[in-house]
């Protein structure tokens, strides 16, 4: 929520502008790359502070050319996705998690608070006039872009003082552009996506820019996805842009479920929260948050004590992953029988609740 010094803005002060020219609507484009007719636009400046909240059509956005969001990366996004129903209604899964994470990554890179609830209902009716761009597809859905940076117009490493809040929509398909049945991974720890005391577990656009090399030099090992690394240890921390779970049997010989710990390296995902959560309430095997190093995995695939490996994420749900090359070696990672993965298994549970087959109270109807 917005601290007593930053009056936050209100949706009830929301203004709409309709497009008097709609566009044809694109059902399943390649992912991010057509929008939807309208955005919203929120401005802040230290001197007025919050401005009313502004849907109108959208279109590109003017900025001086000494904007410290270009020059000094201050800015951040968040992600997340409606559904529409077997019913026809909309349903956002658990936003509450994604406003609350933008709003701690805000705080970090130095920019205004605001009061998560009150962008949340400003985004429920951006969602609401723009509900026809949701695919009507159980393998699809509307992806909801806020993005929130510095529009400070001088030159200068200071904290901003004028600001733009605003949020792009898009409707979407798979993420990954692979008839694959699952991904392939680059493990090298000459590339490290965060550090200690850095910004890995906030959601910054420099978290991302600075993967593309690797993710390219990746390719050249015929894998799609980089396997991120950190410290002498080679500890595993993400696969790609998604967190990472590994279904084995432990040293001490327990079937376990387990993912990195949120360290200060390591996104909170959302998904990576919510599988935490389900398979905990299960009480079939042991679900933990601990280190995982490439020496533990290696050991365990050739002792056959892995079942599966795989990546969480809002834009992928649950991504199998199949092949880690690291030091030389392609190591291939086991699948059950396809009806019985627990990968399988994790995503239809998810996946019925985003879509509303399954009632839960994770999910926000528009």
């Amino acid at each position: 929520m917005a601290d007593n010094c930053t009056p936050s803005f209100k949706a009830a002060d929301l203004v709409i502008q309709l497009t008097s020219a709609p566009k044809p609507i694109v059902d399943l484009p390649t992912f991010g790359t057509v929008f939807t007719d309208h955005m919203l636009t929120i401005e802040w400046s230290a001197a007025e502070g919050w401005q009313a909240p502004l849907i109108k059509p959208f279109g590109n956005l003017s900025f001086h050319p000494a904007c410290s969001s270009l020059h000094y990366g201050i800015q951040l996004f968040e992600g997340l996705k409606a559904y529409r129903g077997d019913d026809n209604r909309l349903r956002l899964f658990r936003p509450m998690l994604n406003m609350i994470r933008m709003s701690k990554s805000a705080k970090r890179a130095c920019l205004p608070a605001f009061d998560e609830l009150e962008l949340l209902e400003c985004i429920r009716r951006l969602v609401e006039i723009d509900h026809a761009w949701t695919p009507h597809s159980d393998s699809a859905g509307l992806y909801i872009r806020p993005t929130f940076i510095s529009t400070e117009s001088t030159l200068g490493m200071k904290k901003p003082t004028r600001a733009l809040l605003y949020v792009i929509m898009c409707p979407v398909g798979p993420y990954f552009n692979t008839e694959a049945e699952a991904l392939s991974l680059w493990a090298d720890p000459k590339y490290t996506r965060a550090w200690k005391g850095g910004t890995g577990d906030c959601k910054m656009g420099g978290n991302y820019g600075c993967s593309f090399f690797a993710q390219y030099e990746a390719g050249d090992y015929g894998c799609q996805q980089v396997l991120w690394l950190y410290g002498d240890d080679h500890q595993i921390t993400e696969a790609g842009t998604m967190n990472i779970f590994l279904h084995w049997i432990n040293e001490d010989g327990e079937e376990e479920l387990a993912t990195p710990p949120l360290d200060g390296i390591i996104l909170p995902g959302v998904t990576r929260q919510s599988v935490l959560e389900l398979t905990k309430k299960w009480g079939e095997f042991k679900v933990t948050e601990r280190y995982l190093t490439m020496s533990q995995l290696c050991s365990a695939l050739k002792q056959q004590r892995v079942k599966e490996l795989f990546g969480s994420g809002t834009s992928w749900i649950i991504c199998p992953i199949g092949r880690i090359v690291y030091q030389g070696e392609s190591f291939l990672i086991p699948a059950q029988d396809k009806n019985s993965q627990l990968t399988s298994r994790i995503a239809k549970e998810l996946t019925d609740i985003q879509y509303g087959r399954t009632p839960s109270d994770w999910t926000f109807l528009v």
